[in-house]
Parts: structure tokens; sequence; C-alpha cells
């Protein structure tokens, strides 16, 4: 049979009809109806008995194959799709069009499946966008029994250009709708976990944000069931702690796990999340009968991170027929990242709140000691110095009595400011020169030692009260040791000030100690000094030699300023 030419008018006429058509192609922005409509047109141009359109994928391999021309019933009794060999493989990688008057000479063909229709003349054409080979058109007998000629070649060709930018078209379009998709989906996240934020920055209720983020979670995925397990305090076993999902009354056969046991027990050991497809052919996969029962498909497992580890593990399942995919994931993921982290912020400020109490209890004991337990001992001293005096002088040792009576009345004063407001009132509204001149009067009628106090006649005007009453206490302390321990003659207190600190001294000429060995057992006394000042920004520093005396040199911050302050 002879080669057909087309006339020029036939020519112009099938020119004319391929424009329209490729003009209804570049506008179809949907795929999968533009790859079918890329072949049907081919197919309806060339006059052709059959037709195909190979696309390939990002990696060049044969991705989807559309025939025409088949029947639903012919295209069923194949053995098996196209896979890229023979013809098709070659015009796969080539860059020329193939035009073949029986395509069973070709030494490129592989010949044709069982059931396949017979195949005569063949005209293939790839699809290329710049370098990259998007597809082909396949072109088989032509219905008037002729082979297809050099025009059909140029016209299918011309198509195939046409082609190649609507499918790159259609392809970004479909990108731009995914990516719309996605960014609704990350914006529809994003306020969701902003919701859960503020719950979390308003609550401190655990289970309030464990049942508010699982509720969240699960309504908005359309998950059916959902727990999460907490850490226990021996930080190796896990017990559930809050359970949704009417479908199950539980996800697996136990409330209980050990660290490392199953799969649950797993995640939190190596804090790595994991996505179950059911059904669980593993014998260590304890699901609850429930689940199976209902036909899950997947179950997901992701561990509730802190800064110190795992804190717990969130569980959720679905039996939706769409598995979750990497951005539902990376929510879930989200999710447990931010009640583990609010999950340790309660931790940490549970335990913030008792450390609170044990400075509290501390703070209260340092203050009985230096306050309440000074005065005290210092009515002691009292007392037996009046009970010397009864035989010699009673009028004297009258007033020793009265005065101890006093300050027994002042101690059951500051006692019961403590019940009231557990803060000691030591200072008495005085300037700390007054009430440092106070202590030293006390320590000099009850003791008979010899006291110099020195300091500043103006007295320290801008210095903090809290600094203040730091001194205060130091002076009172390193007073009380000298009495009771010091066995001293003398004791020299001076007070002076810097444009920067406020400075105490406190010196005897007692026995005296050991620093090094003194160091190893610091007492509680010295401890307190210490503490006192460094809680105002200040220090104290012990000077001592045994047989010669101690010192005790503390500094508290202060600032001179000429001017007084706004």
């Amino acid at each position: 049979m002879g080669l057909q030419v087309d006339t020029c008018e036939q020519l112009e006429d099938r020119l004319i009809a391929l424009h329209r058509a490729s003009i209804e192609l570049v506008q179809n922005t949907s795929l999968e109806s533009l790859l079918e409509r890329i072949a049907v047109i081919a197919w309806e141009q060339a006059g052709a008995r059959y037709a195909a359109l190979g696309v390939n994928d990002e990696d060049g391999k044969l991705e989807k194959f559309i025939p025409i021309g088949m029947t639903p019933q012919e295209i069923a009794k194949l053995e098996h799709p196209p896979v890229g060999l023979g013809l098709i493989g070659a015009l796969m990688h080539s860059k020329e069009s193939i035009r073949l008057v029986n395509m069973h000479d070709d030494p490129r063909s592989s010949g044709f499946p069982k059931h396949h229709p017979k195949m005569t003349s063949f005209l293939g054409v790839p699809i290329y966008l710049g370098e990259r080979n998007l597809g082909q058109i396949y072109l088989s007998d032509k219905l008037d029994g002729s082979p297809f000629s050099s025009d059909d070649q140029i016209l299918i060709e011309m198509m195939a250009a046409y082609a190649a930018v609507a499918i790159s078209n259609a392809r970004m379009y479909h990108g731009l709708e995914q990516n719309e998709k996605v960014i609704t989906r990350r914006n529809e996240n994003l306020a969701l976990l902003n919701e859960l934020a503020s719950t979390m920055a308003t609550s401190s209720d655990l289970n309030e944000v464990l049942e508010k983020a699982l509720d969240q979670l699960m309504d908005y995925l359309q998950l059916e069931v959902g727990e999460f397990y907490l850490m226990q305090e021996d930080r190796k076993n896990l017990k559930l702690a809050l359970h949704r999902g009417e479908v199950a009354t539980r996800i697996w056969r136990t409330d209980n796990f050990k660290l490392g046991e199953g799969y649950l027990g797993l995640t939190a050991k190596d804090g790595m999340p994991r996505l179950l497809d059911l059904p669980c052919e593993d014998t260590g996969c304890e699901l609850n009968e429930e689940i199976a029962a209902q036909q899950f498909r997947q179950i997901a497992i992701l561990p509730l991170l802190g800064r110190q580890g795992t804190l717990g593990v969130l569980c959720v399942g679905t039996s939706h027929p769409q598995p979750l995919d990497d951005l539902e994931m990376q929510f879930l993921a989200a999710i447990s990242s931010w009640v583990g982290t609010a999950i340790e912020n309660m931790q940490l400020n549970l335990q913030g709140r008792r450390l609170a109490i044990l400075e509290e209890r501390e703070r209260i004991g340092m203050d009985l000691h230096d306050g309440i337990i000074q005065s005290i001992y210092a009515v002691g001293l009292t007392l037996e110095h009046a009970r010397l005096l009864l035989d010699e002088d009673k009028g004297a040792a009258r007033q020793r009595i009265e005065h101890s009576i006093a300050d027994l009345n002042s101690a059951i004063r500051d006692i019961r400011s403590y019940i009231l407001d557990l803060r000691p009132r030591q200072l008495h509204d005085e300037s700390l020169m007054k009430g440092i001149q106070r202590l030293t009067n006390e320590l000099r009628v009850n003791t008979l030692l010899d006291i110099n106090l020195q300091g500043p006649l103006e007295d320290f005007p801008h210095l903090e009260e809290a600094n203040a009453l730091a001194l205060f206490h130091i002076c009172q302390e390193a007073l009380a040791n000298i009495a009771k321990h010091a066995r001293a003659r003398s004791v020299q207190v001076t007070l002076w000030k810097t444009p920067q600190r406020a400075l105490l001294e406190v010196s005897d000429d007692g026995r005296g100690y050991d620093i090094e060995a003194q160091k190893l057992s610091i007492g509680h006394g010295l401890a307190n000094m210490q503490t006192r000042a460094r809680n105002v920004g200040g220090d104290v520093e012990f000077t001592a030699e045994p047989g010669v005396g101690t010192t005790v040199l503390a500094w508290v911050p202060y600032e001179n300023n000429d001017q007084p302050k706004t």
C-alpha cells in the first residue's frame, strides 16, 4: 500500500484543528484529564486505530500508560501494563521520533503480551520540555490502512510540543494546589497549637492540659482513640494517665509498662516516634483485642520529651483507610513536644515551690537562731549574773531580774511577730548604728567585757534596709559567739563606709581557733553570717589565731549619693 501525502488544503485544515485542540490542552489544569485528552487528540489527529500516552516520573521511569482504542475488557485481559521495554523503552531514551511501516521488523521491538491486539504500523513521538523527557505519544495502525506519513509525524511532533507545555503547566498548577493545601493545614495546625499554648500558659493543672491536648488533636485529625502515659517518679515505669475514645476501653492490654517493654516502653526509652501498621504480626505487639475487633489501621506512638529526657508517651489510633501522612505525624510530634515541655515546666514549678518552702524553713531557723535564741541566751546570762549578786547587792540583782523580764517580754513579742508574719523585727525602728550600740551595751552589762564601739556619727543614710539588717544580725551573731566561746577580756566593734561598701569589723582578744580545722566543720552561726551577707551581695571574712583572738570582717553594698534619692 502506497504512502499517502496530504494536500496543502488538507494539511492546513489539520493544522488549524491541531491549533484549536492545543489551546484546549494548555487551558486544562487538571493533570488526570489532561493526560487522557492528549492521547485522544493524537488519536484523532493521526486517524489511528490505537493510541497511548506514556508519562515519565521524576526519575525518568514509566509512571503511567493511558491507552486509547481498546475496550476495558481488552485492557483487563492483558497480563500486565507496559513496563518500558522494546519500542516503548527505546522512545523513552530518545529525542527523535520513531516511524515504522511494520514494527515487527524493527530489532528494537519486543513483541506484545498475551491477548494484546495485533498492531503493525507505528509512530512514536517523545514529549520534551527542554532537556527533560516528560512522556511519549504512541500511535498504531491508521484507520484507512495506510502507514503513518511524514505529515502525520510533523503534526504529532507539533502536538507533543504543546503537550509538553500543557503537562508542565498542569503539574505546576497541581503543585501549587498541593502547596496551598499544605499551607492551609499548617495554618490550622498553628492555630490549634496556639490555642493549646494558651491553655498551657494559663493552667497549672496537668490533667486539664492533657485532656485539652488529646481532645483537640483527636477531633482535628479525626482519630478514634488516644492515650497519655506518664513516667513515674522511679523513672522506670509508665502508667496510663488519660484515655479518650469510646470504640475501645484502652489501646494496650495493660495500663502499666516498664521502660523498654513493648513498643510503648521502647519509645519511652529511645525517644523515637513509631507508626505501627495494623494488623500487627509482631508477637510483642500487646494491643487490646478491642482494637483488632474495630479493624484499626494504624497506631502512632510518640515520646513526650523534656530537657531531662522522656516524661511520657502519647498513643493515638485510627481506623480510617487513609494513613497518617508526614504532615499529620509532624503535627502529632509538635503536640507531644509541647505537652512534654508543659509537664516539665509543671514539675519544675512544683520543685521550685518545694525548694521555696525549704528555703523559708532555713530562713526561719536562721532568724530564730540569730534573733530570739540569742535574746533568750542574753537573758540567761543576765539571770546568772543576778544570782551571783543576790548575796552582795540585792538591789543590783533585782535590777538584773527586771531587765531580764523586759528582755523576755521582748522575745515574746518577737515570737508573736513570727506567728503573725514569720518575720522578727530586730532593729525596732532604730538606725544601724543605734541598733549595734544597743547590742554592745547589752553584752557589756551581761558579761562585764570591755567593749569599744566606733562608727560614723551620721550613720548610713542611704543604706538599704535589708543590707543594714544583715550587718545587724552578723554583729549580733559575732557578739553572741564571743560571749559563749571566746573567753575574751575586750571586744572592738567598728563600723565604717566607702563609696561602694558599708563594713563591720568585730574582733576580740579571746582564745581564737584553728581556721583550717573550723572550715571542715563550720558552725551554724558562722554559716548564718556568710548566708546573710551573700544574700544581699556582700561577704564575710573570718580570721583567727589560737591564743590571740578572732576577727569577723563583713561588708555589704553601699552607694554614697550626695543627692537625695528620687
